[in-house]
């Protein structure tokens, strides 16, 4: 995951949603904070959702159920996901629980008209494919830092979706400014996308000297770059949501987190840019790559903005929670 180091890479953690995607029925609510992975970051049992949830979440895309699970259709749901649910961390600044099951994250993203960080983006995302017919696999990441340093185990979630028709395909809706398309997941050549241009590759040695190259067994780690920069290290084990407990947990609680340090709430915008509110911090991101900032006056205009701009209805202000008591 990775936002609140982004405007340019990603976003971190928790989240609500919308510009256009109209106004959330209710106030999204203030659960006191919880101080444990078991506590404040749970995982269940996946199921099925049923075709009214399934329903309710294209509605909230602004998409028709598609007639078949194809390669087509998944770039759209995949844009439309972008546009209109947001990257947030919000949920980490108001002391919300965050649960890692498909049924939770789908109300989340549908019922409560709100966004997330990659765990819970992906996750309801990939409920939702599945849901679909496409085969989904979620795959961890660490994400790449200063310096190329590697984040955490567990530090992103990714989705590998394939089709009926033979399509093997990268999704990714919840690590802020990325490919707003789905990557080809075998190709090894630049994949121009209106994100910029990617590349999936070997990764390169890890600080163990682990290597993950072409030559090594098909489950060896790919590097993700863009741009020519290297954005994350995927491995291609699959994994269930239960395994991202602990780095939801992490990036909820420590200080070391970007989400724990900084508020953020973005999305992409319909010409290709993006709006992100940090804390009272409008900035403004064209499709060109210009950028404008602009800063929010009184309490009702940032209220305004979350509400107008993202769909998400707050009864009072997010603010930053001190990064040693979070959790």
């Amino acid at each position: 995951m990775r936002e609140a180091a982004h405007e340019d890479t990603h976003v971190d953690m928790n989240v609500d949603t919308t510009e256009g995607a109209g106004p959330s029925p209710t106030p999204s609510p203030t659960p006191s904070p919880t101080s444990s992975p078991d506590e404040g970051t749970r995982a269940g049992a996946d199921a099925v959702p049923d075709a009214t949830a399934v329903d309710a979440y294209l509605r909230r895309l602004g998409v028709e159920r598609p007639a078949r699970p194809t390669a087509g259709a998944l770039r759209e749901l995949h844009l439309r996901h972008l546009r209109t649910v947001p990257f947030e961390n919000l949920s980490v600044h108001l002391g919300e629980e965050i649960v890692l099951e498909g049924k939770r994250l789908m109300d989340k993203v549908v019922s409560g008209r709100r966004g997330g960080f990659c765990y819970e983006l992906n996750g309801a995302f990939g409920t939702l494919l599945t849901a679909l017919g496409y085969e989904v696999t979620l795959l961890a990441a660490r994400v790449y830092g200063d310096g190329g340093r590697l984040g955490i185990p567990y530090d992103h979630l990714a989705l590998r979706v394939r089709t009926p028709d033979g399509d093997d395909l990268l999704a990714d809706v919840g690590f802020g400014a990325h490919c707003l398309l789905p990557l080809a997941f075998g190709e090894r050549g630049d994949q121009e996308d209106p994100g910029g241009t990617f590349r999936i590759t070997g990764a390169a040695p890890d600080a163990a000297g682990v290597r993950g190259g072409q030559d090594a067994a098909p489950v060896a780690d790919l590097d993700v770059l863009r741009d020519g920069r290297r954005v994350y290290r995927l491995e291609r084990r699959p994994r269930v949501l239960g395994d991202f407990v602990a780095g939801a947990w992490w990036h909820r609680t420590s200080p070391q987190s970007h989400f724990t340090r900084s508020l953020v709430c973005s999305r992409v915008t319909e010409d290709g840019g993006r709006i992100t509110l940090s804390g009272r911090r409008v900035t403004a991101t064209a499709a060109d790559g210009t950028r404008e900032e602009r800063e929010l006056g009184t309490d009702e205009e940032v209220l305004a903005y979350y509400r107008d701009r993202f769909g998400i209805r707050l009864t009072r202000v997010p603010t930053v929670r001190d990064p040693h008591r979070a959790g």
